[in-house]
């Protein structure tokens, strides 16, 4: 098993490096996999493929343009990845997703606000602030109301997220009522997802809190391994379960608000990469949490750059290509579930 996952590190890592090339040499302005190539060995020092030429207007396009889209990609793919495993480790279910506590649901009647005021004509991190705030303000809503005598049960959580995403979906369809064409335009971008016209900004705005929020998942892999057991065998080995499934709660929440606001609403990443890892590495999140976190953004790269050279002349947004490849595997999963339970 060690050796398999060594193979399996070895894999992850080629693939990262192969997508990451991909993203930048992908798109309407023709760019070249060895000359992609060749710029990247160039900025990092690398001696190889030094023959290869960039011109100054590819380099311009590589560095402003590509650069920052495909390192948000990876980010947002990242975080929603390792937000997926905690959450599938937390309820043991490996049909949860970053969305089933209500992030998603919030984020978006964050953004409708801000497109409502017209805020994020003004200032371009204003949507996203407003996403953000959106997203947290539904996870304490949703663990409040779950909470009983200090507890959180499971179950209880599951069900509160799901009123809470009714509530503010009906919250969003009353704003985009009054909303006119233009802002119904602003409002169907978001909801698809997508990395059009990222900037180094939106590279500042989510690697804060994104890698902030990987690196205390990776802290506590070895207490999610306990919580995944069950509350009952967590508690006889001394564990304050609330304490721990709180923390990773809230963590998992702001990592998704952070990815979710520079991307807009993107599903199928934080639900099938996990599942996905988990049959590759196993289920002990010291190294299904690493995996995963390769994984999704390998994923959401390989999703994005496909979008740009599926049509000629034409984009893809990157939401559309992720419910396009991951609805297969999700059907996949729902018939596995449903032939274990008989």
């Amino acid at each position: 098993m060690k050796y398999h996952r060594r193979l399996v590190a070895i894999v992850l890592f080629a693939m990262l490096l192969l997508t990451f090339v991909f993203s930048l040499s992908a798109g309407q302005y023709d760019l070249g996999f060895l000359q992609v190539a060749a710029w990247c060995c160039h900025k990092l020092g690398l001696p190889v493929l030094q023959d290869v030429n960039v011109s100054a207007q590819q380099e311009a396009v590589l560095m402003f343009i590509r650069s920052p889209r495909t390192l948000v990609g990876f980010m947002v793919g990242a975080g929603l990845a390792a937000s997926g495993t905690i959450l599938q480790g937390i309820f043991s279910n490996p049909l949860a997703d970053p969305g089933i506590i209500g992030v998603s649901s919030g984020a978006t009647v964050g953004a409708v606000v801000a497109i409502s005021l017209g805020v994020n004509a003004v200032n371009m991190f204003a949507m996203p602030a407003f996403a953000f705030v959106g997203a947290i303000c539904a996870v304490f809503l949703t663990i409040g109301l779950a909470t009983r005598n200090g507890r959180i049960p499971v179950l209880t959580l599951l069900l509160s997220g799901v009123v809470v995403g009714m509530l503010l979906g009906a919250i969003t369809a009353a704003l985009l009522v009054v909303m006119d064409e233009y802002k119904l335009q602003q409002y169907l971008f978001w909801t698809i997802g997508s990395l059009d016209y990222r900037r180094w900004e939106h590279v500042l705005m989510g690697i804060g809190p994104i890698a902030a929020g990987i690196s205390i998942m990776l802290l506590m892999a070895r207490h999610l391994n306990i919580l995944a057991l069950g509350e009952a065998e967590a508690k006889a080995v001394g564990m304050p379960v609330v304490k721990y499934r709180l923390i990773l709660l809230l963590v998992s929440a702001m990592t998704t608000a952070a990815s979710v606001c520079i991307s807009g609403s993107i599903g199928f990443v934080g639900l099938i990469i996990p599942h996905m890892m988990r049959m590759l590495v196993g289920p002990n999140h010291k190294h299904l949490l690493p995996a995963s976190i390769v994984a999704g953004g390998v994923f959401l790269l390989f999703c994005d750059s496909l979008g740009r050279v599926l049509i000629e002349k034409t984009e893809v947004n990157v939401g559309i290509m992720t419910a396009f490849l991951g609805t297969p595997y999700f059907l996949y999963l729902l018939r596995k579930n449903s032939s274990l339970e008989k």
